[in-house]
């Protein structure tokens, strides 16, 4: 395969939420500077659902989802010099950007001005179409590919590509640490590594779920203190608490209500997705200047930062791992809040399944 383009077992979405199924795709030869990983687990991340039923629009299909990757490298280009054949390495939501502008070069490629390649749904620079992770094997340029410490499995590993850094990087950027009260908006696949990594860099966590019905989960996972939203007197009695709320939900919340949680000059950051606009009364922002701000992954380095933190701390991600068989399953089970907090799939089991 290092030397040609071959084509791997994969997992697709044939057209718009369409079950996935078993087919065969191309992966391209390698080159100078790339790797080829052997996938060993793939992260089930919501977005994978919301782009496979086109939800957010503009998607491409056939269409292999799979944006948290954790593998072994198995074969190198001449001049790759990050990487080595036997490597514990992820791959994230990019694969590759302008490497020119502004933002790349500041080290946020998430944001690079002409548009990152995404690890799927996207077209590569060699305007070849991106297929993810659901899949045996993956050629990466060795520059967007990160190095997974020794102290993380490497199925607990895989969800922190998206997940992990999608809380690491809001966390980092506003100064989530000693003497801040930080809350985390939903326990799911992003809260409850938001919750882990709060809790880690030493800032006072509560939890803000519908219900308490998770409330163990967050106390076990780092939270000190969790509330319940759907009781109204959850926003008097927390009026004003918060320096920081990271919003993970992908459903459009009443804003202006959260907003009342932050202390003046308090950030609420959305990490979420809702498929609808949301909509806020500005006097909640002028009365306390307060910041409404929104988050995307992060770039390279920071990615490798996150990693190394969370191998330091012995964080890994929450798992179910699940044989390829039960992808389509697992999509419904996501959507139904049935899963404590990430579905990986084992990618053993595509010649089985």
């Amino acid at each position: 395969m290092s030397t040609q383009t071959q084509n791997v077992t994969a997992y697709a979405a044939p057209a718009a939420g369409a079950p996935l199924e078993r087919t065969s795709i191309p992966r391209r030869a390698v080159g100078e500077h790339d790797v080829l990983i052997e996938i060993k687990y793939a992260g089930i991340c919501h977005s994978d659902i919301h782009q496979a039923r086109d939800e957010w629009g503009g998607a491409a299909f056939p269409m292999v989802p799979g944006h948290e990757i954790a593998g072994i490298v198995t074969a190198v280009g001449a001049g790759v010099t990050r990487h080595q054949v036997g490597d514990r390495v992820g791959v994230g939501c990019f694969v590759d950007s302008c490497r020119e502008c502004e933002n790349c070069r500041a080290g946020l490629e998430q944001f690079c001005e002409k548009g990152m390649v995404g690890t799927y749904n996207s077209t590569g620079r060699d305007g070849e179409p991106t297929y993810g992770g659901y899949s045996t094997h993956i050629v990466v340029d060795e520059n967007y590919t990160l190095s997974i410490p020794e102290g993380i499995a490497l199925d607990e590993a895989a969800p922190l590509l998206c997940a992990g850094i999608t809380l690491y990087s809001p966390l980092t950027h506003w100064n989530a640490g000693p003497g801040k009260k930080v809350a985390i908006v939903g326990l799911g696949g992003l809260g409850h590594m938001g919750v882990k990594i709060a809790h880690a860099k030493g800032a006072d966590v509560t939890v803000l779920s519908q219900t308490l019905r998770k409330k163990a989960d967050g106390e076990r996972l780092g939270a000190d203190h969790f509330y319940a939203t759907s009781d109204p007197a959850t926003f008097e009695q927390l009026a004003g608490s918060f320096d920081l709320i990271v919003n993970t939900v992908s459903a459009n919340l009443d804003l202006d209500a959260y907003l009342s949680l932050l202390k003046t000059g308090g950030t609420l950051v959305n990490v979420g997705a809702p498929a609808d606009p949301s909509s806020l009364n500005m006097f909640s922002l002028i009365g306390g200047r307060k910041t409404l701000a929104g988050s995307m992954i992060g770039g390279i380095a920071e990615t490798q930062e996150m990693l190394d933190f969370c191998a330091v701390h012995g964080l890994g991600a929450d798992i179910e791992v699940i044989s390829a068989d039960r992808i389509n399953e697992a999509y419904e089970r996501v959507l139904a809040s049935d899963v404590r907090y990430r579905f990986v799939i084992d990618t053993a089991t595509f010649a089985s399944a």
